[in-house]
Protein backbone atom coordinates (compact mmCIF):
# COMPACT_ATOMS: atom_id res chain seq x y z
CA UNK A 1 0.00 0.00 0.00
CA UNK A 2 2.92 2.32 1.00
CA UNK A 3 4.44 1.69 -2.43
CA UNK A 4 1.32 2.05 -4.20
CA UNK A 5 0.75 5.52 -2.21
CA UNK A 6 4.55 6.57 -3.09
CA UNK A 7 3.80 6.00 -7.04
CA UNK A 8 0.82 7.74 -7.02
CA UNK A 9 2.47 10.87 -5.35
CA UNK A 10 5.34 10.61 -7.71
CA UNK A 11 2.88 10.49 -10.68
CA UNK A 12 0.94 13.82 -9.70
CA UNK A 13 4.85 15.27 -9.05
CA UNK A 14 5.69 14.41 -12.52
CA UNK A 15 2.52 15.68 -14.22
CA UNK A 16 2.50 18.91 -11.95
CA UNK A 17 6.53 19.48 -13.36
CA UNK A 18 4.83 18.90 -16.53
CA UNK A 19 2.00 21.18 -16.49
CA UNK A 20 4.39 23.82 -15.02
CA UNK A 21 7.22 23.10 -18.35
CA UNK A 22 4.33 23.42 -20.47
CA UNK A 23 3.01 26.82 -19.38
CA UNK A 24 6.73 28.31 -19.10
CA UNK A 25 6.94 27.07 -23.20
CA UNK A 26 3.46 28.44 -24.09
CA UNK A 27 4.57 31.95 -22.24
CA UNK A 28 7.56 32.11 -23.87
CA UNK A 29 6.03 32.23 -27.29
CA UNK A 30 3.98 35.51 -26.03
CA UNK A 31 5.30 38.70 -28.23
CA UNK A 32 3.61 41.67 -29.67
CA UNK A 33 2.83 40.08 -32.66
CA UNK A 34 0.43 37.56 -30.11
CA UNK A 35 1.08 34.28 -29.27
CA UNK A 36 2.46 31.86 -30.84
CA UNK A 37 0.90 28.13 -31.14
CA UNK A 38 3.54 26.16 -28.71
CA UNK A 39 3.40 23.43 -31.79
CA UNK A 40 2.45 25.34 -34.65
CA UNK A 41 5.54 25.45 -37.45
CA UNK A 42 5.39 30.16 -36.89
CA UNK A 43 4.23 30.19 -40.40
CA UNK A 44 4.06 33.31 -41.80
CA UNK A 45 1.22 35.02 -43.31
CA UNK A 46 0.93 37.41 -46.23
CA UNK A 47 -1.50 40.28 -46.06
CA UNK A 48 -5.33 39.27 -46.36
CA UNK A 49 -6.81 42.69 -45.20
CA UNK A 50 -5.63 45.43 -42.76
CA UNK A 51 -5.94 47.26 -39.25
CA UNK A 52 -7.39 50.61 -40.03
CA UNK A 53 -10.02 53.29 -37.78
CA UNK A 54 -11.00 54.75 -41.55
CA UNK A 55 -13.71 53.28 -43.71
CA UNK A 56 -11.72 52.51 -46.17
CA UNK A 57 -10.46 48.98 -48.26
CA UNK A 58 -9.26 48.32 -51.83
CA UNK A 59 -10.52 46.00 -54.56
CA UNK A 60 -8.05 44.18 -56.89
CA UNK A 61 -7.79 42.43 -60.04
CA UNK A 62 -5.72 39.73 -61.23
CA UNK A 63 -4.91 39.74 -64.59
CA UNK A 64 -3.79 36.33 -66.11
CA UNK A 65 -5.96 35.44 -69.45
CA UNK A 66 -8.05 37.59 -71.51
CA UNK A 67 -8.29 41.08 -71.86
CA UNK A 68 -11.70 41.76 -72.91
CA UNK A 69 -13.28 43.49 -70.32
CA UNK A 70 -10.30 45.71 -69.49
CA UNK A 71 -11.32 48.73 -70.86
CA UNK A 72 -14.82 48.32 -69.54
CA UNK A 73 -13.15 48.08 -65.98
CA UNK A 74 -10.94 51.15 -66.48
CA UNK A 75 -13.89 53.25 -67.31
CA UNK A 76 -15.94 52.13 -64.94
CA UNK A 77 -13.20 53.02 -62.76
CA UNK A 78 -12.46 56.28 -64.54
CA UNK A 79 -16.67 57.08 -64.09
CA UNK A 80 -16.45 57.23 -60.03
CA UNK A 81 -13.21 58.56 -59.62
CA UNK A 82 -11.82 55.20 -58.40
CA UNK A 83 -8.40 53.85 -57.68
CA UNK A 84 -7.49 49.82 -57.61
CA UNK A 85 -5.04 47.71 -58.08
CA UNK A 86 -4.18 44.96 -60.90
CA UNK A 87 -1.59 42.19 -60.70
CA UNK A 88 -0.30 41.03 -63.86
CA UNK A 89 1.24 38.03 -64.44
CA UNK A 90 4.49 38.03 -66.89
CA UNK A 91 3.05 36.68 -70.40
CA UNK A 92 0.06 38.87 -70.15
CA UNK A 93 1.96 41.91 -69.63
CA UNK A 94 4.49 41.09 -72.82
CA UNK A 95 0.52 40.31 -74.48
CA UNK A 96 -0.97 43.19 -73.61
CA UNK A 97 1.93 45.95 -72.99
CA UNK A 98 -0.63 48.73 -74.50
CA UNK A 99 -2.98 47.91 -71.55
CA UNK A 100 -0.41 47.64 -69.21
CA UNK A 101 0.68 50.84 -69.81
CA UNK A 102 -3.05 52.82 -69.72
CA UNK A 103 -3.59 50.65 -66.60
CA UNK A 104 -0.56 52.79 -65.27
CA UNK A 105 -1.57 56.06 -66.77
CA UNK A 106 -4.79 55.85 -65.36
CA UNK A 107 -3.30 56.22 -61.94
CA UNK A 108 -3.83 52.45 -60.97
CA UNK A 109 -1.54 50.15 -58.76
CA UNK A 110 0.41 47.78 -60.70
CA UNK A 111 1.49 44.75 -58.68
CA UNK A 112 3.16 41.71 -59.90
CA UNK A 113 1.51 38.07 -60.16
CA UNK A 114 4.60 36.41 -61.05
CA UNK A 115 5.64 35.23 -64.49
CA UNK A 116 4.49 32.03 -65.88
CA UNK A 117 1.59 32.05 -62.85
CA UNK A 118 3.38 28.75 -60.73
CA UNK A 119 2.40 27.31 -57.47
CA UNK A 120 4.85 29.50 -55.23
CA UNK A 121 5.26 26.84 -52.78
CA UNK A 122 6.50 24.07 -55.10
CA UNK A 123 9.67 26.77 -55.93
CA UNK A 124 12.90 27.12 -54.21
CA UNK A 125 14.31 29.87 -54.10
CA UNK A 126 16.21 31.15 -57.17
CA UNK A 127 13.11 29.99 -58.31
CA UNK A 128 10.77 32.34 -57.01
CA UNK A 129 12.93 35.47 -57.38
CA UNK A 130 12.88 34.73 -61.14
CA UNK A 131 9.49 34.31 -61.14
CA UNK A 132 9.37 37.78 -59.00
CA UNK A 133 12.12 39.83 -60.82
CA UNK A 134 11.52 39.09 -64.61
CA UNK A 135 7.63 40.49 -64.53
CA UNK A 136 9.05 43.43 -62.11
CA UNK A 137 11.51 44.31 -65.02
CA UNK A 138 9.15 43.64 -67.84
CA UNK A 139 6.63 46.19 -65.65
CA UNK A 140 9.91 48.66 -65.79
CA UNK A 141 10.40 48.38 -68.74
CA UNK A 142 7.32 50.05 -69.82
CA UNK A 143 5.96 52.07 -67.14
CA UNK A 144 8.90 53.34 -65.03
CA UNK A 145 7.20 51.79 -61.85
CA UNK A 146 9.40 49.67 -59.47
CA UNK A 147 6.29 47.61 -58.36
CA UNK A 148 6.42 46.29 -54.55
CA UNK A 149 3.33 44.11 -53.92
CA UNK A 150 3.20 40.75 -55.08
CA UNK A 151 0.24 38.13 -55.38
CA UNK A 152 1.07 34.46 -55.63
CA UNK A 153 -1.06 32.86 -57.77
CA UNK A 154 -3.74 30.25 -56.54
CA UNK A 155 -2.85 32.01 -53.20
CA UNK A 156 -0.30 29.70 -53.30
CA UNK A 157 2.40 30.32 -50.67
CA UNK A 158 4.73 29.35 -47.56
CA UNK A 159 7.45 31.19 -45.48
CA UNK A 160 9.85 30.63 -48.49
CA UNK A 161 7.89 33.26 -50.63
CA UNK A 162 7.46 35.43 -48.05
CA UNK A 163 10.62 35.82 -47.24
CA UNK A 164 11.81 35.68 -50.98
CA UNK A 165 9.83 38.61 -51.36
CA UNK A 166 10.83 40.51 -48.52
CA UNK A 167 14.10 40.18 -49.92
CA UNK A 168 13.26 41.95 -52.92
CA UNK A 169 11.26 44.58 -51.82
CA UNK A 170 8.08 43.19 -52.08
CA UNK A 171 4.73 42.92 -49.63
CA UNK A 172 2.85 39.60 -50.12
CA UNK A 173 -0.73 40.27 -50.65
CA UNK A 174 -4.00 37.93 -50.49
CA UNK A 175 -7.00 38.94 -49.77
CA UNK A 176 -10.18 38.80 -47.12
CA UNK A 177 -13.28 38.87 -49.68
CA UNK A 178 -13.52 36.49 -52.60
CA UNK A 179 -15.43 37.79 -55.32
CA UNK A 180 -15.73 34.07 -56.72
CA UNK A 181 -16.67 35.34 -60.19
CA UNK A 182 -14.34 33.20 -61.97
CA UNK A 183 -17.44 30.53 -61.00
CA UNK A 184 -19.62 33.12 -63.47
CA UNK A 185 -22.51 32.62 -61.23
CA UNK A 186 -24.03 35.50 -61.68
CA UNK A 187 -24.33 39.63 -61.62
CA UNK A 188 -25.85 39.46 -58.02
CA UNK A 189 -24.39 36.86 -56.46
CA UNK A 190 -20.87 38.71 -57.07
CA UNK A 191 -22.73 42.28 -55.90
CA UNK A 192 -24.36 40.11 -52.59
CA UNK A 193 -20.89 38.62 -51.65
CA UNK A 194 -18.40 41.54 -52.04
CA UNK A 195 -20.66 43.91 -50.15
CA UNK A 196 -22.25 41.65 -47.59
CA UNK A 197 -18.74 40.47 -46.50
CA UNK A 198 -16.19 44.11 -46.85
CA UNK A 199 -15.34 45.48 -43.66
CA UNK A 200 -12.72 48.47 -42.83
CA UNK A 201 -8.95 47.37 -44.11
CA UNK A 202 -10.63 45.16 -46.50
CA UNK A 203 -9.21 43.75 -50.07
CA UNK A 204 -11.43 42.34 -52.33
CA UNK A 205 -9.91 39.78 -55.44
CA UNK A 206 -11.81 40.30 -58.70
CA UNK A 207 -10.52 39.02 -62.17
CA UNK A 208 -10.13 41.26 -65.12
CA UNK A 209 -11.75 39.10 -67.24
CA UNK A 210 -13.97 37.53 -65.51
CA UNK A 211 -17.86 37.07 -67.56
CA UNK A 212 -20.33 39.45 -66.04
CA UNK A 213 -17.32 42.76 -64.54
CA UNK A 214 -18.94 44.91 -66.54
CA UNK A 215 -22.05 44.41 -65.75
CA UNK A 216 -21.51 43.59 -61.45
CA UNK A 217 -18.51 46.22 -60.88
CA UNK A 218 -20.39 49.64 -61.14
CA UNK A 219 -23.25 48.04 -58.88
CA UNK A 220 -20.36 46.90 -56.55
CA UNK A 221 -19.00 50.41 -56.33
CA UNK A 222 -21.89 52.33 -55.94
CA UNK A 223 -23.17 49.72 -52.82
CA UNK A 224 -19.74 50.04 -51.32
CA UNK A 225 -19.37 54.33 -52.03
CA UNK A 226 -23.27 54.42 -50.69
CA UNK A 227 -22.10 52.93 -47.61
CA UNK A 228 -19.56 55.17 -46.72
CA UNK A 229 -16.32 53.05 -47.87
CA UNK A 230 -13.45 55.17 -49.35
CA UNK A 231 -11.79 52.36 -52.04
CA UNK A 232 -8.12 53.36 -52.34
CA UNK A 233 -5.42 51.45 -54.17
CA UNK A 234 -3.68 48.54 -52.17
CA UNK A 235 -0.14 50.92 -51.86
CA UNK A 236 -2.72 53.11 -49.63
CA UNK A 237 -4.27 50.92 -47.63
CA UNK A 238 -1.08 48.88 -46.41
CA UNK A 239 1.20 50.19 -43.78
CA UNK A 240 4.63 50.24 -45.09
CA UNK A 241 6.73 49.78 -41.94
CA UNK A 242 6.60 48.91 -38.39
CA UNK A 243 3.40 46.31 -38.58
CA UNK A 244 2.96 42.53 -37.69
CA UNK A 245 0.74 40.30 -39.24
CA UNK A 246 -1.40 38.61 -36.44
CA UNK A 247 -2.95 34.81 -36.74
CA UNK A 248 -5.67 36.07 -38.99
CA UNK A 249 -3.63 37.58 -41.59
CA UNK A 250 -4.52 41.03 -40.60
CA UNK A 251 -2.11 43.39 -41.18
CA UNK A 252 -1.62 45.42 -38.01
CA UNK A 253 0.58 48.74 -36.99
CA UNK A 254 2.92 48.50 -33.92
CA UNK A 255 2.28 50.40 -31.21
CA UNK A 256 5.26 53.03 -31.05
CA UNK A 257 5.50 53.33 -27.09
Amino acid sequence: MKILLLNRKRIWTVSIVLILALSSIIFTQMNNDGIIGVFSNNRELPIYCVDTSDKKLSISFDAAWGCQYTDDILNTLDKYNVKTTFFLVGFWVDKYPDKVKEIYKRGHDIGNHSSNHPHMSALDEMQITNELMKTHEKIKAITGHDANLFRPPFGDYDNLLIQTCRKNGYYTIQWDVDSLDWKELGVQQVVDRVTKNVKSGSIVLFHNNAKYVSQYLPLVIERLLSEGYKIVPISELIHKDNFYIDHTGKQMKRDKS
